[in-house]
């Protein structure tokens, strides 16, 4: 069997590095990847967005079956050109992905068919915004960009100033260029972030263990948003009821809504939550993995990746049956000087022979120059342990982090130390 990825983050490696065991598969090919993907695939420089090309490619190699991973080809109504061409991938259609390309349509849709979610107000206005932002009680609010900004678009602001500037950035400024041009003004909600990815094939559906990723650029959830700089799971603050409040409130219902919505969905449906004192709310809906609770939640998979998602594909995913581990897992990301503002690339990245050959080395921003690998990204390493025990699988990955340098390698140092004291305080 060949199988092609489409993506060019530690995501995608994950992806990869996971598909790659199933017995069957005889070539992976990835489309752009990366230093470390294109170590186990074979890789190919196609734009994508480019759909007649994609296809050709797909045919020219035998293909028999696409994973995407990242979310602008899927909104951009890729799984929709594939299976016109009766090609099988995996991911939604356009109709599905609006759910994460448009931050306005999902909240309108969560509000229809009662989904718990904070409240809010949608803009193309900027005065209309503003006015609305004035009437708020003075305090936290967060302000999104209504469409795709690479993970960035949602800014939590501390008060009316910091909101007022957030608007300015997102419908004057163009920061985000048309994804700012309309936005959500809600209420901030107050608790622990956990992530839940749910593979369905539109009727059916399993739930990966329980993520947390930390957004922040520095140690405490200080500094910039980014795309994430580390992971762990499954998430303790995640109890039983707070799981099965999750599936009955929030992801049952939204199936159900994407049905009555005559929206066909297959693939990954990432429900971000807030776990409030009012139970699990949604902040976020994605229409694929996230990134980089990827990098922990198919490690900690016992059962076969692509045997899922052919399932789903199919239509038959009543009859897969998930097995996951009864470890935890940890991914500290390693990322380049000044992420996420401007960093400089091509630095050689040192040291990875030197680590332990049970912990896993997800590259992100990589690329080979020369015969040597060096800095290609903003984020440009995964490390990820595993472990029974939540805080050895800490420990295991930054000791890992210890034997890797490049210049002005950067990374948090404490990805999942809350969760640890939480496990201690409550034995």
């Amino acid at each position: 069997m060949n199988v092609l990825v489409i993506g060019s983050g530690g995501r995608e490696h994950a992806l990869v590095w996971k598909i790659a065991q199933n017995p069957e598969v005889k070539n992976i090919y990835a489309i752009p990847g990366n230093g470390g993907i294109c170590q186990q695939a074979e890789c190919a420089s196609i734009p994508l967005t480019d759909f007649p090309a994609l296809i050709e490619f797909v045919r020219t190699h035998h293909i028999d079956f696409t994973v995407v991973g990242p979310e602008q080809p899927l909104v951009a109504g890729i799984a929709d050109a594939f299976r016109a061409e009766g090609l099988p991938i995996f991911g939604p259609g356009a109709a599905g992905a609006r759910i994460e390309g448009s931050k306005i349509f999902a909240k309108e849709l969560m509000q229809k068919h009662g989904i718990p979610t904070a409240h809010f107000g949608t803009f193309s206005d900027y005065d209309a915004a503003l006015k609305y932002l004035r009437q708020l009680p003075e305090g936290p609010v967060v302000v999104k960009a209504d469409g795709l900004a690479a993970g960035k678009g949602s800014v939590v602001c501390a008060n009316h100033e910091e909101a007022h500037q957030a608007l300015r950035s997102m419908m004057v400024e163009k920061v985000f260029r048309n994804a700012g041009e309309q936005v959500v003004i809600e209420e901030f909600m107050q608790g622990e972030e956990a992530s839940l990815f749910v593979i369905t094939d539109g009727n059916d559906y399993h739930i990966l263990h329980p993520a947390q990723d930390f957004k922040r650029a520095l140690d405490d959830d200080k500094g910039k948003n980014t795309g994430g700089m580390g992971s762990y799971a499954p998430t303790p603050f995640v109890t039983p009821d707070i799981l099965e409040r999750a599936r009955r409130e929030i992801v049952e219902p939204m199936l159900h809504a994407f049905q009555q919505e005559s929206i066909e969905y297959r693939g990954v449906l990432y429900c971000g939550l807030m776990l409030t004192d009012e139970g699990p709310k949604v902040v976020e809906f994605n229409c694929r993995f996230g990134d980089p609770e990827t990098q922990v939640v198919l490690p900690l998979m016992e059962s076969d990746l692509l045997e899922m998602m052919l399932a789903v594909e199919n239509g038959n995913l009543n009859r897969y049956r998930l097995q996951l581990k009864e470890e935890y897992g940890v991914c500290v990301v390693l990322a380049s000087g000044g992420y996420p503002d401007a960093y400089q690339t091509g630095y050689p990245i040192e040291g990875l022979d030197e680590v332990p050959d049970d912990v896993l080395v997800f590259h992100a921003g990589t690329r080979n120059e020369n015969g040597r690998l060096v800095t290609a990204g903003g984020r440009v390493l995964g490390i990820t342990a595993l472990a029974p025990e939540l805080e050895a699988a800490v420990n295991n990955a930054y000791l890992a982090v210890e034997h890797i340098h490049f210049k002005d390698m950067h990374y948090r140092r404490d990805i999942a130390r809350r969760a640890v004291n939480y496990l201690k305080a409550t034995k």
